[in-house]
């Protein structure tokens, strides 16, 4: 309740102070009154507004509209749960499925890696048999040369 107050002019003999005080739904007025003319007597006067007819009215509205109010950000408040908790569920299944998705590739990698060690005799076959051409080839062309030598020495033997 909010208390304002002011100097009252009264008559020449009386001093006095008017408070207002708003209480949210009306406004009440009270003027206080010093009568001066016997300084061991004080009087008091008190002068209040008169409620709005329709104050009864003005609080049904109120609470109603509050009522509304509240209504609606508890509804939004529920939603917004609704909402955090669709999102929860959906965030689940895409973790499931990921964690399928892993344990197929660990599966997969697994099989890969067992197909590889299965394959590791003939990989290393393979590669013995890649250095033996090797060395076949190089004898070829030390075979290919010296049969080159071999064929001009008798070239040479010949036209004597």
């Amino acid at each position: 309740m909010a208390l304002t107050a002011q100097p009252h002019r009264a008559q020449t003999r009386r001093s006095g102070f008017c408070f207002t005080a708003f209480n949210g739904w009306s406004k009440v007025t009270s003027y206080h009154v010093l009568h001066l003319e016997d300084p061991a007597v004080e009087t008091a006067e008190e002068a209040k507004e008169p409620a709005e007819a329709d104050i009864n009215e003005l609080c049904k509205d109120m609470f109603s509209k509050m009522a509304t109010y509240l209504t609606g950000e508890l509804t939004a408040t529920s939603e917004d749960y609704k909402l955090l908790e669709n999102m929860n569920k959906l965030t689940s299944l895409k973790y499931l499925e990921m964690k399928d998705i892993a344990i197929n590739i660990s599966r997969n990698l697994k099989d890969l890696n067992q197909k590889y060690a299965d394959l590791q005799p003939y990989l290393e076959q393979i590669n013995l048999i890649e250095e033996q051409v090797a060395a076949l080839e190089q004898a070829a062309y030390k075979l290919d040369a010296y049969s080159k030598k071999l064929e001009a020495k008798y070239k040479k033997l010949e036209k004597r």
